[in-house]
């Protein structure tokens, strides 16, 4: 596991090389950070850092890393210190690396809007309205199943997809398979279910 931080300061450093420094606020960290914790759960079974998600008005909040930004309010945050960064292992700066790619470009309203109609913030609410306060946390196995939808919608959505997709298939239907079924075997078998 590694620090809530240390993840926060991650894409804090990836939006100032990339020129969105203005962007960066805490409500696009908290965004952030859900999503990283929903897909690491979703590819590892286990949480990317340890700290709670939270399902707050304006979205999912890690109150720790909220806290530790909260007197930057909606303004662009600092530029971290980016020897930090270098006790993130590689498989999860590699996660992080793919949050940012996908959910970085999104502004923090739209990342806020997206989590509202997502089914973990909404279930862990239990029905308040949306301007009501809650602290109620965001349990993991929902995370969990939301970072699998994510990953299948990250895939289709990869250029690679479909070219690689259309080949498996074509060679599917060209391949000389000694696995082929024969002519009435289908029929066969079911005659076999039904007696």
């Amino acid at each position: 596991m590694i620090d809530c931080l240390d993840a926060a300061r991650y894409f804090i450093v990836k939006a100032y090389n990339q020129g969105m420094e203005a962007e960066m606020t805490n409500m696009k960290v908290q965004k952030l950070l859900y999503y990283s914790q929903s897909l690491h759960l979703a590819l590892y079974d286990e949480p990317l850092f340890e700290e709670e998600i939270q399902a707050w008005r304006y979205g999912p909040v890690c109150p720790r890393a909220y806290r530790y930004y909260s007197e930057f309010e909606a303004e662009q945050l600092p530029v971290p210190d980016q020897k930090l960064l270098l006790q993130i292992p590689h498989d999860q700066k590699t996660l992080l690396e793919e949050v940012w790619e996908y959910f970085g470009g999104y502004h923090a309203y739209l990342l806020s809007d997206m989590t509202h109609v997502e089914f973990p913030w909404k279930k862990a609410r239990k029905g308040l309205p949306s301007e009501a306060r809650s602290t109620e946390p965001i349990l993991l196995e929902d995370m969990k199943a939301l970072g699998s939808q994510k990953l299948d919608v990250i895939e289709h959505d990869n250029p690679a997809y479909q070219p690689v997709m259309s080949k498996v298939l074509e060679d599917a239907v060209n391949s000389e398979s000694s696995n082929r079924i024969g002519k009435g075997e289908v029929r066969d078998w079911l005659k076999s279910l039904l007696d």
